[in-house]
């Protein structure tokens, strides 16, 4: 991971408006991947997942930790996410049925 080293405040604030708009951009892509993934599924239980949503938790929360980040930063912010992505995917794998 390569770090700008600022030089002032504004310029520090402008990487970070830049780190926002790339984490909301990678945010709405894993989105669409799970939209995708509705697509493969049988039942709402299988949407649900969760046993995969714990090993991505698992995951998340091992890479915080050797980025010297709060793993529980992490950890509730993925919670978080995939909460709503879940609400997303079952809407998907409803729609999907009626056709």
């Amino acid at each position: 991971m390569e770090i700008k080293k600022c030089t002032t405040l504004e310029e520090a604030r402008s990487e970070i408006d830049s780190v926002d708009k790339e984490i909301v951009e990678l945010i709405a892509k894993r989105n669409e991947y799970i939209k995708q993934i509705a697509h493969f599924k049988t039942s709402v239980e299988e949407v649900k997942a969760e046993e995969r949503i714990a090993d991505v938790i698992a995951h998340v929360r091992e890479q915080a930790i050797s980025l010297g980040l709060s793993p529980n930063l992490i950890n509730d912010l993925y919670v978080r996410m995939i909460d709503e992505m879940v609400e997303s995917e079952i809407s998907e794998f409803k729609n999907a049925q009626r056709y």
